[in-house]
């Protein structure tokens, strides 16, 4: 029986799924991968289970395990939501995963996956209260405090995505349409495909850029992309000023593809105290640790 030596965490993504055992001072011993089967809900458990009984064979028996899953359980059904594997959806996978493993199962989304991973032995190593956020296909976002993940009653803890922009940064833009049903919701901004459109309105551009082309274009000190990354660095600091308003949190780690953008580790600080309600900010804004990596680290952390 495995006595709490090691840690095994497992990343459901789209195209794989990855397991990695890590020891409590988050040292690396295994890792391996498996397709995931696309559109195949029992194919799919009967990955898992090829992976967790690998670790197990291993490093022993895990009496508990974490798993990174690409959307959330539904407090009304107790079954999966808004996920892009859309066989996942409407479907009880915490249960069918118990009983298929017979261990506890912790379940969590990659963003809360990630926070916990930079909380506890990444960029947020030490802090109290730690904000993690992803900025990429779409906008998500994790909190943790004291170590511990915060999913909340409606486990929708971090969910800073589908909150408005605020309307000081957002007067003058049209509207954009969100696919939650919403307008104006703070992933039509600062996702990925957000600040591609911000980009084309600024530039009247009907050449659909990607994000590295805008940066690459703003290094190269093109006056359209460099006012498109301002824009989208004032509108990132006045949605998290939102988030520290109301948890204040020691440190916002920053993840997903967009946050491989070294200009707005020196931008949003800029911005933040126009938006903060105190006489000074000092939130940290960072870069992650572990990059890729946190999601399916942070799993193996949900079992600590």
């Amino acid at each position: 029986m495995n006595q709490s030596k090691y840690y095994l965490g497992l990343d459901l993504g789209g195209t794989k799924i990855e397991a990695v055992v890590l020891n409590r001072s988050g040292k690396r011993f295994f890792c391996q991968r498996l397709p995931t089967p696309q559109g195949d809900y029992l194919a799919t458990l009967a990955a898992i289970d090829a992976l967790v009984q690998e670790a197990d064979r291993q490093f022993g028996i895990f009496s508990a395990i974490g798993i990174g899953t690409p959307g959330a359980i539904s407090t009304l059904t107790n079954r999966m939501k808004n996920c892009n594997s859309t066989c996942l959806n409407d479907q009880p996978l915490l249960q069918d995963l118990e009983s298929r493993l017979n261990r506890k199962v912790f379940l969590a989304n990659d963003a809360d996956c990630f926070a916990l991973s930079e909380a506890v032995d990444g960029a947020g190593q030490g802090a109290q209260s730690v904000f993690g956020v992803i900025l990429g296909t779409g906008v998500g976002g994790g909190l943790v405090l004291n170590g511990r993940l915060l999913q909340g009653v409606n486990r929708i803890a971090g969910e800073w995505g589908h909150n408005l922009m605020p309307e000081i940064v957002r007067a003058g833009w049209p509207d954009r349409a969100c696919y939650c049903g919403r307008l104006n919701c703070v992933e039509t901004f600062l996702s990925g495909a957000g600040l591609r459109q911000t980009y084309q309105q600024l530039c009247q551009n009907l050449e659909i850029l990607a994000v590295p082309e805008i940066v690459m274009l703003a290094g190269q000190k093109d006056e359209c992309a460099q006012q498109a990354l301002n824009a989208y660095a004032e509108q990132l600091a006045a949605a998290l000023a939102a988030v520290i308003n109301i948890v204040d949190p020691d440190v916002i780690v920053l993840g997903g593809g967009l946050s491989n953008i070294e200009a707005i580790y020196k931008q949003v600080p800029l911005f933040l105290p126009n938006f903060v309600f105190s006489d000074q900010v000092l939130t940290q804004i960072k870069a992650p640790q572990y990059g890729d990596s946190s999601g399916v680290r942070g799993a193996a952390w949900l079992a600590l």
